[in-house]
């Protein structure tokens, strides 16, 4: 995968991956635990990210931007020309360049930032703890001494409404991975939340047959 694909899909599964793997946390930290209530009670978070993705070998920075939304089983990446929708079972890709929908089976193995493979990522071998810095906000530190692990160390701020500010992932490569969020929010599913719309002249490919 390259740097750029990488900087396309990480932000979103990095999210969902750190969220939805709390339970396998050793330590106890009331902010992550109450995070991730917010998403067993079936919300959706929805917000505008900038990530950037720093190599630590060649020194190269990979910017990105766009809006997510993400769920427990699902999500939706708007960024560029390109929309990404993945109920857990399908996943749907639409090219603005070549006005183009691929709709194939999702097979979270073939997908090099899969939720599963993030989860893997984050597991039994970690430790959580929380303070407070500025503004009220919290800072959640995850840590591990797993010389295997896919990252070192993770760190989440949310503010006083359990909202992702910002997240800082330093993987086993010693590479940076950081994504902010702005005008982030919960909101309820709906039918609407993972719909995609693209042109009717839209040629789609469908590899499911």
């Amino acid at each position: 995968m390259d740097l750029k694909t990488f900087s396309e899909k990480a932000p979103l599964f990095l999210v969902f991956g750190i969220i939805v793997s709390i339970s396998q946390v050793q330590a106890q930290s009331t902010a992550f635990t109450e995070l991730k209530t917010r998403f067993d009670e079936n919300s959706v978070f929805h917000a505008s990210f900038k990530h950037t993705y720093i190599d630590a070998y060649t020194e190269e920075t990979v910017n990105s931007e766009g809006l997510i939304w993400i769920d427990q089983v699902g999500y939706k990446l708007e960024s560029d020309d390109k929309i990404i929708v993945v109920d857990g079972e399908i996943s749907r890709v639409y090219e603005g360049a070549r006005n183009r929908l691929i709709i194939s089976e999702y097979d979270p193995e073939e997908d090099d930032f899969a939720p599963s493979k993030m989860l893997s990522g984050i597991d039994e071998t970690y430790s959580a703890s929380e303070r407070e810095i500025a503004n009220g906000n919290t800072l959640i530190t995850l840590v591990t001494d797993d010389d295997f692990a896919t990252f070192i160390k993770v760190e989440i701020e949310v503010n006083e409404m359990l909202e992702p500010l910002k997240i800082t992932a330093y993987d086993f490569a010693d590479n940076l991975i950081i994504t902010t969020f702005s005008n982030g929010k919960f909101e309820q599913l709906t039918d609407q939340t993972f719909n995609l719309e693209y042109p009717e002249d839209a040629e789609i490919v469908d590899m499911r047959f």
